[in-house]
């Protein structure tokens, strides 16, 4: 039972922040970096870097630009562009360190499982803005931008207190993806090509 115990603590750990990476990558490292220094949880030994003040203070930092970035619109789609070449990587490689000193094969086949997660977790998140912007008011990106700070913070705790919780309704959030990005991408086409005949008839 605790072999069992130390398996689902460390894969929804891993999964877990390779989630939160695709949404606010800035704020799970933060909390992971806080929740290792201030004692609440101990983090593994390749995730321990995160404790250091350099690294919360930069995470925080950046957590503060992404927090006004994110509300205004059009601006929160040039961040999450931006971030495309952030996110993925980081995600990927904080999902291989969560499992701490194992097999390289393991920690390679997390990183690939965990990048993956993270991709599509950000192109949810990205394709939805994207789709938010179209709205001429700027209080659905508040709302948005609010909501996914709350669930990184809030998925992030469950991971890391109740992770069999977290690992239930990740996967549901994964059936979730899977219907709802080929919706996204096609209003997002539909939408782009609106726009085209817009300019082609200005």
């Amino acid at each position: 039972m605790d072999a069992f115990n130390e398996l689902s603590n460390t894969l929804a750990l891993s999964m877990g922040a390779a989630w939160a990476s695709g949404i606010n990558l800035y704020a799970a490292v933060l909390m992971l970096g806080l929740m290792g220094s201030m004692g609440y949880m101990e983090l593994p030994s390749s995730l321990q870097v995160l404790q250091d003040p350099l690294v919360i203070g930069a995470a925080g930092l950046m957590y503060a630009v992404e927090f006004f970035a994110d509300k205004i619109p059009g601006v929160d789609t040039a961040w999450d562009a931006i971030h495309s070449f952030v996110r993925i990587p980081a995600g990927a490689m904080l999902a291989a360190a969560s499992l701490g000193d194992v097999d390289p094969a393991m920690a390679i086949t997390a990183g690939i499982l965990g990048g993956g997660l993270t991709a599509a977790t950000h192109a949810t998140k990205a394709g939805s803005r994207v789709l938010i912007n179209t709205s001429p008011e700027p209080f659905s990106n508040w709302t948005a931008s609010v909501g996914e700070d709350v669930a990184v913070f809030g998925g992030l705790w469950a991971a890391i207190h109740y992770p069999l919780l977290f690992s239930s309704l990740l996967i549901l959030f994964i059936l979730l993806m899977v219907w709802l990005l080929p919706r996204l991408w096609l209003s997002i086409q539909t939408i782009a090509r609106r726009i085209g005949r817009f300019f082609r008839h200005a």
